[in-house]
């Protein structure tokens, strides 16, 4: 990259010719007043000059990877750098290195090389700035460097487009295949027979046999990071909880089949439980599907299913038996059978996940499709839940860390009253309750995976669902309190979309989408309860 002394800039100075300095970087802005939101004239003020204190005080890091960056003509080098630099061969010139920007005024910046990340105090896990953990070795380590690249290049800067327009790219899904992210999502790797039917082997190297539980912890993570529950679920939201029933229960031609195409990034799923009248009450569930011989004919409703917009395969709850638990049966329902229409639902938050309203008239459905037994469904249903639940909370504490992240950096270069934001008690006050609420989940859910990944699978759904439940309900609230804040922290900025506060303001609206969905916080509060009353009473009698 070309070096510029800041006398250079200096001398493009006008609106024909229109140059500033951001970070140390050198941007040719010429071309792109016309275009500039807050109009020509704001940047024209700062022509030949450096606006990095500018550009930060109205623009997130978004901007610069998706505007900026195409626009940049060189760095900030000293006049022995640019006498250098004209000595040497066109080539050497383009490998030499450059100078390193100096940090903004206010950003926070790590002392340590070797942090992993921004450093920004609890903006990322503990185990991120070298503290000690018993739960992760190299192979995480690595995941982690290759997911957080992945997000950062393809994901970060498109989050509010996509957003806006309601609609994730599909090739965005395809590369999350290629990535290996959506087999580690789904758990496909824990066994020999699934992991077989992975297209594309797992990212960083890692073996199916060396993965475990926080390898898709990491994976759910770092994607979080994009503070945008809409993504997260338009890439994985039906993928990770509808697959996972056909991976373990489906007949080896339907998982071939459906487990394939998903993983390859060609197919979506989605699991299609909820109905109009039956939410959380899974046992209560409506649609049937009558038995006539060698099908199946469905018929019933199905609302809010996740992905269900653009979905090739539904896996879907029925009744074939009597009432209740006893009665609910498990089965792929392929979008093309005749009698499946789906339209789309618009919802306060979650844009571009495909979330939908979903009718069966008269499907008529092979008897190969039954996932598992008949009539055994709602055991199949329970098995899914805890991993369907421990996927929200790790997306629901990732993104309240995304809350203190995004509110901590605005603090520290927006003045009120002659100080810094983060100089004022009343905020350190709000960070403090943030972080200590973040913190302790985030352990809680790191001693949980460590249960499901040395507990025999047998004991897990009865030993850990009421723990999981409360879990659930503690990252939710956790969440909400966190954008709350961080709403707060940022005044009217987080009530605009777009800008600064464009993650707080759309992670504000998405918060109820991870305390209803999964089973409500009331109902996850009271489960958990009552899961320990009923081990403490079989104790009791022993």
């Amino acid at each position: 990259m070309k070096t510029f002394t800041v006398e250079q800039v200096a001398e493009h100075n006008s609106a024909k010719d229109c140059w500033i300095i951001v970070d140390g970087k050198v941007f040719d802005v010429t071309n792109f007043l016309a275009d500039h939101p807050g109009g020509k004239k704001v940047i024209v003020k700062v022509a030949g000059k450096d606006a990095t204190k500018q550009f930060h005080s109205f623009h997130n890091d978004a901007i610069m990877q998706k505007v900026g960056l195409p626009l940049q003509v060189g760095v900030i080098g000293s006049a022995k750098d640019n006498q250098q630099e004209k000595k040497q061969p066109a080539a050497a010139a383009a490998s030499s290195p450059t100078a390193t920007p100096a940090p903004v005024t206010g950003q926070l910046v790590s002392s340590d090389l070797s942090h992993f990340g921004e450093g920004v105090p609890y903006g990322d896990p503990t185990w991120y700035q070298d503290w000690n953990s018993p739960y992760y070795n190299e192979s995480h380590i690595k995941l982690r460097k290759v997911i957080r690249e992945w997000v950062d290049k393809s994901i970060m800067p498109y989050c509010h487009e996509w957003s806006e327009a309601k609609q994730i790219p599909k090739s965005v899904y395809q590369e999350a295949a290629k990535l290996g992210f959506l087999a580690a999502v789904t758990g496909a790797p824990s066994s020999k027979d699934t992991a077989a039917l992975m297209p594309y082997p797992l990212a960083a190297g890692i073996k199916p046999e060396e993965f475990d539980i926080f390898h898709e912890f990491i994976c759910v993570d770092e994607l979080s990071r994009c503070g945008s529950g809409g993504l997260i679920w338009a890439i994985q939201g039906g993928l990770a909880i509808g697959l996972p029933p056909v991976m373990h229960f489906a007949t080896p031609e339907v998982k071939k089949k459906v487990v394939t195409g998903c993983l390859s990034g060609e197919k979506y799923i989605a699991l299609a439980i909820t109905e109009p009248s039956a939410g959380s009450d899974v046992a209560n569930l409506e649609t049937t599907a009558v038995d006539q011989g060698d099908h199946f004919i469905v018929n019933g409703e199905k609302k809010w299913i996740t992905q269900g917009l653009y979905a090739d395969y539904f896996t879907v709850a029925c009744r074939t038996g009597g009432e209740g638990m006893g009665g609910v049966s498990l089965m792929v329902i392929e979008r093309d059978f005749p009698g499946v229409s789906v339209r789309a639902m618009d919802c306060q938050g979650m844009w571009g996940s495909g979330t939908s309203y979903i009718t069966f008239e008269d499907v008529r459905v092979p008897k190969s499709h039954l996932i598992g037994k008949l009539n055994q469904g709602f055991k199949y249903i329970m098995h899914n839940f805890n991993h369907e639940r421990l996927g929200i909370i790790m997306q629901a504490n990732r993104l309240a860390r995304v809350c203190i992240e995004e509110s901590l950096k605005y603090s520290t270069k927006r003045k009120t009253f002659g100080q810094r934001l983060i100089d004022h008690a009343v905020i350190r006050n709000k960070f403090g309750h943030m972080i200590r609420q973040c913190e302790a989940t985030h352990a809680w859910l790191e001693n949980i995976l460590y249960q499901v990944k040395t507990l025999p699978a047998e004991v897990q759904p009865a030993r850990l669902g009421g723990p999981i439940a409360l879990l659930k309900a503690q990252s939710t609230q956790t969440f909400e309190y966190c954008a709350r804040e961080a709403a707060q922290i940022y005044g009217g900025l987080a009530y605009t979309r777009g800008g600064q506060g464009e993650k707080i303001e759309r992670l504000y609206r998405e918060v109820r989408a991870f305390a209803i969905p999964g089973g409500s916080e009331e109902i996850m509060l009271d489960l958990g309860v009552r899961q320990a009353l009923k081990q403490y009473t079989t104790k009791q009698k022993l």
